[in-house]
This record gives structure tokens, sequence and C-alpha cells, in this order.
């Protein structure tokens, strides 16, 4: 191969990306070649495992199909970009179900983009602003990065850290995994001053810097999974022990004038998944209009600012036969609520 040829293959490679069929006559005009070399370039990224189908006849041509493994994806400097801002917003914004892929695929591709790319994606980030979820927590998604990275490469972790009271402290950490709650992110990891385990609010977390010294990861607390530990099941194992511990277990016991699906597409999932139910005692408190019923019975360790604040966004009628703090939480909401509404204008 020629010094030229790696070039004219990657140029090769994204054009075959995009989705359409491309003519031999059309790349090798592309690629300023002729068709000969394009049939024998087409060849070498078979042997490389690109599945490029040919089409025979005289509106013929080339196009790459999905194949059974997934060889080494070629971006050119916009696509890189786009990406790479599309997974800061869904790892910035704990989007369920693809946060913490968002957050694996992020660290990668920031490993390898160039310094003028990761400038370009920074600037752009810098210059949006995101909606703040409900609970008024945000994050940068270059700490989570960081934060994974650090994990991933088993490298200790110096950072600042913020308490609940708002005591300023400065830590140093052996990074283990870090956990998404859906609502918020945190990171479980040994504090080398405090010799023990901890988990961290990542939005309470500032400066991380990744000091560039490599650690042995140690068992947690109750696990069997050796000296490596047993990875993301360990971790979200004793992230919910850690969590149990520090807040009081909400049972909730509602009633839904809504039917399942409804609630179920609006509520949730880490506050659990409703029956189908009929109303209290038998009754339909939501009328005739509200359909079928359902009744949700779980435990939660949220708070019950949270709880409450949820269960109305269901936009539906529902009533709370549990616990009893929760239901006088929702009475003195209502009555200051009722109050605002009758305010004078």
């Amino acid at each position: 191969m020629t010094d030229t040829t790696p070039a004219r293959l990657l140029k090769l490679l994204s054009l075959l990306q995009t989705p359409r069929e491309w003519p031999g006559g059309e790349l090798a005009e592309r690629l300023d070649v002729t068709p000969r070399t394009i049939r024998r370039d087409i060849d070498r990224l078979r042997e490389l495992g690109y599945p490029v189908e040919a089409s025979r006849g005289s509106a013929g041509g080339y196009r790459l199909v999905a194949g059974a493994a997934l060889p080494p994806l070629v971006l050119d400097d916009e696509e890189a970009v786009a990406i790479a801002v599309g997974l800061r917003a869904g790892a910035g914004h704990a989007i369920e179900g693809v946060d913490e892929a968002s957050v694996r695929a992020l660290a990668k591709l920031e490993q390898v983009l160039p310094a003028r790319l990761r400038h370009r994606v920074s600037s752009l980030q810098n210059a949006t602003v995101a909606l703040a979820r409900g609970d008024g927590s945000t994050i940068d998604p270059r700490t989570l990065t960081t934060l994974a990275s650090a994990a991933t490469g088993q490298e200790r972790l110096r950072f600042a850290y913020r308490s609940r009271e708002g005591t300023e402290t400065r830590r140093q950490v052996e990074p283990y995994r870090l956990v998404s709650t859906g609502r918020r992110w945190y990171l479980v990891a040994y504090d080398l001053l405090r010799e023990d385990w901890r988990t961290f609010r990542v939005d309470r977390v500032s400066e991380p810097f990744a000091t560039g010294a490599r650690f042995t990861p140690r068992p947690l607390p109750g696990e069997s999974g050796g000296a490596d530990g047993g990875g993301a099941e360990d971790a979200a194992r004793y992230f919910a022990r850690s969590m149990a511990g520090r807040q009081p277990e909400l049972r909730l016991d509602v009633w839904f004038g809504a039917p399942t699906a409804f609630v179920v597409a609006r509520l949730p999932p880490t506050l659990g998944v409703p029956e189908p139910v009929p109303g209290p005692d038998g009754e339909n408190p939501g009328g005739e209009d509200s359909g079928n019923g359902c009744r949700l019975r779980s435990s939660c360790t949220d708070s019950l600012e949270w709880v409450a604040l949820r269960l109305a966004l269901v936009d539906c009628e529902f009533t709370v036969q549990g616990p009893p703090e929760l239901v006088e939480h929702l009475e003195r909401l209502g009555a200051r609520l009722t109050r605002a509404a009758g305010a004078p204008r």
C-alpha cells in the first residue's frame, strides 16, 4: 500500500457510511482514482471486516450494510462534534436508559478527539443552556467523563466536594463506579483520607483531577467479587444499601384514578409499578370519567417533597393511603396552594 492508500480508504469508508448506494464511477471521481482502484479498495475494506455490498448492472454500485460485528467507525469532523455534543446532553441530564451508556461512550470518544475538535465541542457546550431538572441539580458532562475515565483506567482522583450542609472539603479517592438513579449521578469510591468507602453526589463535585497514580481495585464491603470486585451490580447493591441507611424508607400506598398505562408513563420507575385495581373501599374517587384505577404499593428512600411532587405530576386524581407523614405533607402543601390560589391580585 502506498502512503496515500490509508487516507483514501478512510475517505472511502466515510462515504460508504452514508445511507445510500454509491456508483463506482462516482466514488472514483470523488477520490480522484480509477474504478479499478475503487474495486481494490473495496476488497481491502472487506478484508478489514466492513460488509460492503455490490450490486451489478449499469445502475449498480456499493453500499455498507449491517454486519454481525461492529468494525471501527470513521467520523468526519462535523459528525464527531455532533455525536460528542449529543452524548454530553444525554450524560449530563441522566436520561433514563441511555445515561450510563452515554458517559461510557463520551469518555471513549473524548480520549481520541483531536484538540481542535475538543475545543469546538467545549465551545458549543458552553454557549448553550439546558433546562434544569425539577430538583434543580445540574451536572457538567466533563466532570462525568473525568470520573468515568478515572474509574475505567483505575486512576486515583482529587476533587473538591460540597456536603449537604455546604461544607467544602478536598478529597482523594479510588473511584469504583458511577451510579445513575435516573435523577442524580453518584460516585462510589474508596476515600483514602477517611480510609473507608463513600458515595458522592456528582453535582456536588468540582475541579476533578486524575492524578495519574494507578491503584488495584478493592472489594466493596459485603461483596465477594475478589480483588477486582464484581463490577456494576456490586456497585448498585452497595449504593442501595448506603442510601437506605441515610434516609428513612417510605412505604407508599397510593391509588390513582387513571388506567395503569397512563400512570406508568408518567411515574418515575424508581417509585415502583402500580397494579390495576378499583378505588379505595371498592369505589372510584376519580369519578366516571377517570376510567379504571390502579394502586401503587412500593418502598423508596426519596424525600417527601420529591415524592409529593412526582405524584402530583402524574396529572390525575390520586389518594394517598400511606405513609402518614406523606399524607400530612400533602395536606400542608394543599392548604398552601389553596391559599396561593385565593390570594388577592
